[in-house]
């Protein structure tokens, strides 16, 4: 049988985060807990939709934008053409965005090989003037 609530603490066990980040995504307008006195209640959908966030960050998605598809997805009861057109839109550009940031690396990697290669090259020479003839 699934839970229907859940407290902060145990949110924050489950998903390894710290009650202040979960604080942070309430701020942020993203989670949406009851309250029952000063403890804050938190429903299946928050716990769904914190493992939502945690996704999106890992795939590079900012809150804002995550917000802006909870906030698509809200306006219907199963998500909408409008909302799945916004998310592949969302994925291209996190593609594209990874494809430059491989480019990059790929850029820099090989600049780090010719300062090695001429490091390297540098030592030798060092090596061959300090030997005694």
């Amino acid at each position: 049988m699934n839970k229907k609530t859940y407290s902060i603490s145990e949110l924050s066990k489950e998903f390894d985060l710290t009650t202040r980040s979960i604080r942070f995504y309430e701020d942020q307008q993203l989670l949406f807990p009851s309250r029952r006195g000063q403890t804050r209640v938190y429903s299946s959908q928050d716990k769904v939709r914190l493992k939502l966030i945690l996704r999106g960050k890992r795939l590079g998605f900012s809150l804002a934008e995550t917000r802006e598809l909870f906030e698509l997805w809200d306006e219907t009861l199963t998500g909408s053409e409008k909302q799945l057109y916004l998310l592949m839109d969302k994925i291209n550009e996190k593609r594209t965005d990874l494809e430059q940031q491989l480019r990059d690396i790929a850029i820099l990697q090989q600049e780090l090989d010719n300062a090695e290669a001429r490091c390297k090259e540098t030592l030798n020479e060092l090596k061959q003037k300090q030997r005694p003839e």
